[in-house]
């Protein structure tokens, strides 16, 4: 199955705010081959990444992956616009790259993750081979994304922590974290019963 630009959009409408439309386009594409590819090869629907849990490393928690990455998005452009508006072109950002690079961050997770026999989501063997930082840029680089976009899937997590991250990637790191540090605290409230 393949997905065109427009079904994708509807997971992420924020691919529609990058202004070129090829990089967009590919962007599409790099989403349509991950859900067709990932869960261990059998391919993912629109039901069920919208069912994934945003992290598996935060016990049960009421937060999902399709949210997750729209929040990152949608953080990343708050803080673009925050910093255009404070201090002008001295920090320059590239609106087209930081919305892709967000949107592409976690497409790897779609090869890391798989189903048990029970129907829950779990890291597959992929996953337990290659971090999606890894087979995130590896998806992105078979459909031409630029280097710049992706810098930020391959330096997004700890693997970029011995690197010098661009300010597109900073900004993902940051709005990354924040939802993942939520989500643990959340998990840890919950754990305690609260």
């Amino acid at each position: 199955m393949s997905y065109s630009t427009a079904d994708i959009a509807e997971l992420f409408p924020d691919l529609m705010s990058i202004r070129d439309e090829a990089l967009r386009d590919r962007v599409a594409a790099v989403w349509s081959e991950a859900l067709t590819v990932g869960c261990g090869g059998k391919g993912w629907t629109f039901d069920e990444i919208r069912a994934i849990p945003f992290t598996l490393l935060a016990g049960k928690i009421d937060l999902r992956f399709v949210e997750h990455l729209n929040s990152c998005v949608r953080q990343c452009i708050a803080i673009e616009k925050v910093l255009r508006e404070t201090f002008g072109d001295r920090v320059p950002v590239d609106h087209d790259v930081l919305v892709a690079g967000a949107l592409l961050a976690d497409v790897g997770k779609m090869l890391e993750f798989d189903k048990n026999a029970a129907g829950a989501v779990v890291k597959g063997h992929y996953g337990d081979m290659l971090r999606h930082p890894f087979s995130g840029v590896a998806l992105c680089y078979k459909h031409g994304i630029p280097p710049e976009a992706m810098h930020m899937v391959a330096t997004h997590s700890h693997e970029g922590d011995k690197v010098d991250r661009t300010i597109e990637s900073i900004i993902f790191h940051h709005a990354d974290f924040v939802d993942f540090d939520i989500a643990k605290a959340l998990g840890k409230k919950a754990a305690q019963g609260g």
